[in-house]
């Protein structure tokens, strides 16, 4: 009996949902012809401000699902599997020619030999700074400073002069900066 009872009751949650028919358009008025000049604008009548299905206007409830594509649609695009590989490869590249490029310098001498001589500074002194500069410039690096100085008397060529007896501005003594630690 109760299979009967089951059989024969309507089955309204299955049925599908009915569709609401289709509204017949409202008939719309005739558009508002311009005014002639010099007379003055009708005000708008009731027909032409009211919504036209006659009731208050409605806000749209986009609901959970609608919120949650929002959601989605919010998040950043993401890199397909082939372009992000890609992009790993270049980068690893880049940290390769760098640690490749720190490894060359430690591995170049950072001690240099040369000779270059030091000049003099405005109270006599040599400026073996400058000097140990210049021998690592030629070497590739920025800045030295000097290990090893060498000094040397330089003279005129008045000096070989035979039977002529020196004097005291005939000679002077350089320094050299021979050994410089660079950086």
């Amino acid at each position: 009996m109760l299979v009967l009872m089951i059989a024969t009751a309507p089955a309204s949650s299955q049925m599908p949902p009915t569709q609401p028919e289709a509204q017949a358009p409202l008939p719309q008025a005739p558009a508002p012809q311009p005014a002639p000049e010099g007379t003055a604008t009708a005000q708008p009548t009731q027909n032409e401000t009211a919504p036209p299905d006659g009731g208050p206007a409605r806000e749209a409830n986009p609901g959970l699902i609608n919120e949650i594509g929002k959601m989605f649609g919010k998040l950043p695009t993401l890199k397909s599997p082939g372009e992000a590989i890609d992009d790993f490869n270049e980068r690893a590249k880049d940290a390769a020619k760098g640690a490749t490029d720190t490894l060359s310098r430690l591995t170049t001498p950072l001690m240099v030999t040369g000779r270059v001589v030091c000049p003099v500074s405005a109270n006599g002194a040599p400026d073996c700074k400058t000097a140990s500069d210049k021998l690592c410039q030629t070497k590739g690096f920025k800045e030295g400073k000097s290990l090893l100085t060498d000094s040397a008397e330089t003279c005129s060529a008045k000096v070989l002069i035979p039977g002529r007896t020196r004097k005291p501005g005939d000679c002077r003594t350089d320094t050299y900066v021979t050994r410089a630690l660079c950086e």
